[in-house]
């Protein structure tokens, strides 16, 4: 398409595109992250849209065979192969299992041993995405790095919320600093999730109803405990109640529940519905509570340490809002930071503070950054 056409097409789902700005990216080489899914298939659609001389980049993090007997990720390379021919750009595969499983699995299974539940999205984005394929990227020649994510930057590089609300993923993404966002686009960031499958099947991509990608990369569509019970050493313990301190139950071990949990307790009889309200892992007990809304399963706040600000660090006392998990809606909060520390003060108890998680800062749409959730307040 010439840029009266792509202008035109963007236009249809709010991107828009003027004649300087495909003049000066026709100047500029992009290397796009593309997974073999849908959001990075359109990213490929738009960034051609735009004018950019765009390259498709494979990378294959996790190496493990199917019931076939077929490399997984040789899947997903077969359909980057055939959206980048469909659109007539380059492509390539770049192999960083060995880094994946040093910076991401190894914390992985270190972090579920001691009895947390850890994130390794959030540092597959930190050590991998915007770190080893960033800098693979710019010594390959890139002007800029591209990817599928639900976000976007503003003129000051600041990251900022996605169009979509179901789908933004700045929580994941509060490690990234902005002088690396400089060099990052993200072209889907301000389109909602139809529409991104809209541009997919118009520009005929095999990817275009293809399912999406869930949970984490490399356990897929399997059976968790069964999956972590092959690298960590378990043993029964038992199901307590936090108020009664009876005994209801038996379980495999502590490391796979998590704060808040409802699902997959096996807790029958009387009473209930029971959700983990916390866990001693050195005892291998998970204390479990009655009712989603039991006193226990409630915070006034939190501590948390590990902290990474997106850009120069706020003045404290400061007010404004936070987020404890993935998808949960924006809370009003006060922080303070006391030694290395940050002390959040939520203006109403939050429920299921996980001990390990992320807490992730806002400005209205502005992500601030986030750190490590170490200590819960009563």
């Amino acid at each position: 398409m010439n840029f009266t056409e792509s202008a035109s097409y963007l236009s249809k789902f709010g991107i828009k595109l003027t004649r300087e700005e495909f003049d000066f990216n026709s100047t500029k080489t992009v290397i796009l992250g593309m997974s073999g899914g849908v959001d990075s298939s359109a990213c490929a659609a738009v960034l051609k849209l735009q004018g950019f001389n765009v390259k498709g980049m494979f990378m294959k993090n996790w190496e493990e065979q199917d019931e076939d007997g077929r490399c997984t990720s040789e899947k997903e390379y077969a359909d980057v192969i055939s959206v980048c021919e469909k659109l007539d750009i380059p492509y390539y595969s770049v192999n960083f299992v060995e880094e994946y499983r040093d910076n991401v699995f190894k914390y992985f299974v270190d972090e579920y041993e001691k009895g947390f539940t850890p994130n390794p999205d959030i540092l597959c984005n930190r050590e991998i995405k915007f770190k080893v394929f960033f800098n693979k990227a710019m010594m390959l020649g890139a002007d800029y790095l591209a990817t599928g994510h639900y976000c976007q930057k503003d003129k000051d590089n600041n990251l900022v919320k996605g169009a979509d609300d179901n789908k933004d993923q700045t929580y994941f993404l509060y490690t990234i600093k902005n002088e690396i966002l400089e060099k990052v686009l993200f072209p889907i960031g301000g389109v909602e999730k139809k529409y991104v499958r809209q541009i997919a099947k118009d520009f005929d991509l095999i990817t275009h109803d293809k399912k999406d990608s869930t949970g984490i990369c490399f356990i897929g569509e399997r059976n968790f405990k069964n999956f972590l019970s092959n690298y960590i050493k378990t043993q029964k313990g038992n199901f307590i109640h936090a108020d009664t301190g009876k005994v209801l139950g038996s379980h495999d071990g502590a490391c796979f529940y998590t704060i808040g949990q409802r699902k997959g307790l096996g807790l029958g009889g009387p009473g209930g519905p029971w959700f983990v309200s916390s866990k001693n892992v050195e005892s291998n007990d998970v204390y479990v509570v009655e009712g989603e809304n039991n006193p226990l399963l409630f915070h006034k706040g939190l501590e948390a340490d590990e902290i990474s600000w997106v850009a120069d660090e706020p003045t404290f006392p400061l007010k404004c809002k936070a987020k404890i998990r993935y998808r949960q809606k924006d809370q009003a909060c006060t922080i303070k930071k006391i030694d290395n520390k940050l002390v959040v003060d939520f203006d109403e108890p939050q429920r299921a503070i996980a001990i390990r998680q992320s807490v992730v800062f806002y400005a209205d749409d502005i992500c601030l950054g986030g750190a490590i959730i170490s200590d819960r307040i009563r």
